[in-house]
This record gives structure tokens, sequence and C-alpha cells, in this order.
């Protein structure tokens, strides 16, 4: 497979570059420190046109590949995760949906806003006793009139408390568990639409992720995604392209780790040389170095398998399990190279290593990626 990167996906990998440069590198620090939402630098990116880079321009977004998108998510989170997975879950999990199920009228009067980033996406599917098992899903979906009556509430929604569209899913016939799921498109503003417990959190301090309470929440008809009955599909094949932007996540979080490690060590000196020069610290550096390496072609296989239009559910699992699970042992490595420097505030990996942690777990466990691996070679 042929990775040499087009123009258009070189421009926008290195807009991204420059914008974590200058914009993220210097603030991640105050941001995980207040745990403040940075809707400025936000807008900053929708002008730069990084909130819908692979929206075909009908529909107000970038045009550009899945490839394209994937480079700019790592360079971005190597800045500052909680601006990657912002951005990821607005893609990813808003963007992607209404394009790929919607209706033109509801590309026209959703996704066109979200793509260009005059509004921000998210998507609610997780509840408190329904995450990975989709089927368990009790908030109710009834159809009264010309419309749907929703209630319930989701919880761990990235990007919940400021989104201004959210793709939220939800049961029309609790007996047919998956079969008898539905995805709906509700406004912020919407009455019985409100947002409740905003979560406090280890990493990504500065992503917003938020309980949303449904209280006979009013949807017109034309607000259903997909049809009555293909949530499920909808659900699953969301979290399949959502997982290549989590992957990318998690490259630019280790490399992040990697790069800082890798200066320490050129400098800090101990027994009268650079601890760069020792074989312990030499190995830590080539496991990262190529653990992420391998992460990258990981996660550009499945966009590229994404664009040509093919089946990548199980190259993005791979994908976002290795990817995540490298992350954490990356920025493990890059911390101990550190010693106890690492472990203070004083130096940035103790942040990298807090908002590695959690591309294990959202948009699929790393146990739930073994299970999609697995399935699809044992078929």
């Amino acid at each position: 497979m042929n990775f040499d990167l087009s123009e258009e996906e070189r421009m926008t990998r290195d807009c991204a570059r420059d914008f974590a440069e200058k914009r993220l590198v210097p603030v991640a620090a105050e941001l995980d420190q207040k745990g403040e939402f940075p809707k400025a630098l936000v807008a900053e990116l929708a002008g730069l046109g990084l909130m819908g880079v692979p929206v075909p321009e009908q529909w107000g977004g970038g045009g550009m590949s899945s490839v394209a998108y994937a480079l700019a998510v790592e360079e971005l989170s190597r800045g500052c995760a909680s601006v990657g997975v912002t951005v990821s879950a607005h893609t990813s999990l808003a963007c992607d949906p209404i394009l790929k199920f919607g209706s033109d009228a509801q590309k026209e009067k959703f996704l066109k806003p979200l793509a260009s980033g005059a509004k921000l996406g998210a998507l609610a599917m997780t509840e408190p006793g329904a995450g990975s098992d989709l089927g368990s899903a009790q908030m109710s979906a009834t159809r009264d009139g010309e419309g749907y009556v929703l209630n319930g509430s989701k919880i761990f929604i990235t990007n919940g408390g400021v989104a201004d569209i959210v793709v939220v899913l939800a049961s029309t016939d609790k007996a047919k568990k998956t079969k008898g799921l539905a995805t709906f498109i509700v406004e912020k503003g919407t009455p019985g639409f409100t947002v409740g417990k905003t979560e406090h959190k280890l990493g990504i301090r500065a992503s917003n992720t938020a309980e949303l309470v449904f209280q006979d929440c009013r949807v017109p008809a034309a607000n259903l995604l997909g049809g009555e009955g293909q949530g499920f599909k909808v659900g699953l094949g969301t979290l399949d392209g959502g997982r290549i932007g989590i992957a990318a996540q998690a490259v630019g979080i280790g490399r992040a780790a990697l790069e800082k490690a890798v200066g320490y060590a050129k400098q800090r000196q101990q027994f009268g040389q650079p601890i760069g020069s020792f074989q312990a610290i030499q190995w830590m550096v080539a496991d990262s170095a190529t653990e992420l390496d391998a992460a990258r072609l990981l996660y550009l296989r499945a966009a590229a398998l994404k664009d040509k239009g093919e089946r990548f559910s199980s190259e993005a699992a791979m994908a976002k399990l290795f990817a995540s699970e490298t992350a954490t042992e990356v920025t493990h490595r890059a911390l101990q190279i550190h010693g106890g420097y690492g472990y203070t505030t004083e130096y940035p990996l103790e942040r990298h290593y807090r908002d590695a942690r959690i591309t294990e777990i959202y948009e699929g466990t790393s146990e739930v990626m073994r299970l999609v691996i697995a399935g699809n070679a044992l078929k």
C-alpha cells in the first residue's frame, strides 16, 4: 500500500502542525490545569478549515481525505490532546454519521454548519448501564404525531456540554434490543434537552465531557437519522471511523512524549555523560520510535481503506488497539527517562501520561477492540 501523501494531505498536516506548535503547545499546560474548554482555539481551527477536513465541499467541508484528517488529528493531539479529541469527536462522531446516513435536507441544515465549524457536534450513545453493550440502551424514543419524544440520559459525552448539534442513540422498541435502536439529530436549546453533570477527569481535562438529559424532549420526525431500526448500524459505522481519529490522537500524544524524552536524554548528564548514551535509555527510545511508526502505519491503512470505500472495521480496531496501548507505554517510558522531574508538573510528561490513558477506553475499550478483531478473523 502506497502512503506517499498528496500535496493536499501534506498541506493539511503541515497546517495542523504549525497551529499546534504556535497556538497549542504554549497553552496546553494551562488549559489542562484550569480544565477550561478552549472555545477560542476551536474557532481558530474552524477558520483554518480543520473542523470538517474529510467532508465534501458541497456540504461545507474541506473535501479532503480521511488520511489528511487523521494526520491533522495526530498533529493537534501532539500539541494538546484535549483539542485533538475535540476535533476528532466533532468530525468523526457528529459530521460523519450525518454525511453517511443523512438526507440531503439534513446535510443542508446540520452538516454544513458543522463541517464549516460554525457549530460544534457530539455523539451521545453511552448510558450509565449501556457502554460497550449498545443493545442495553434504556433511552426511549416514542413516536407521537409528527415527531418523537425522547426520555433518558447519556453520560461521558465528549463535547456534550458545548455542542450545538448532537446525534443521539435511543430505543424505539426495547424488546428488539439492537434492532429497535434509532438515531436522532437534536439541537441545543430544544425544550427538554439539558446538560447535566460535567466530568472532572484524570486527563484530557480541557475537553468537555458531560451528561446529557432528555426529559420529554420532542424532536421532529425529520430529525430521524437513517430510519427506525437503523441505530445500531449507524452507531457501529460511526465508531469504526472514530477509532481512526483516536488512533491518530494516541500517536500524537506518544510522539509528544517521545520528543520530550529524546531532548531530555541528550542534555541530562549522569556519571559524566548524557543519559542517552546508556543502552537502557537507548532501548526505550528505540522501542518507542518503532511502535509509534507502526501505530501510524496502522491508522493510515485504515484511513486509506475508508477513502476507497472498502470495509475497514477490523483495520480501524487494530489501529485503535495498538496505538492506544502504544501511547500508554511510550508515555510511561518517557516519564521514566525523566526520572523524578517527569513526575512533577514542571515538565509535561505527567500530562501526556494522563492524557494517553483514556485512549484505551473511549470509542471502544481495548477489550472490545480485541473482540472486533477476533470476530472478523474467525469468520
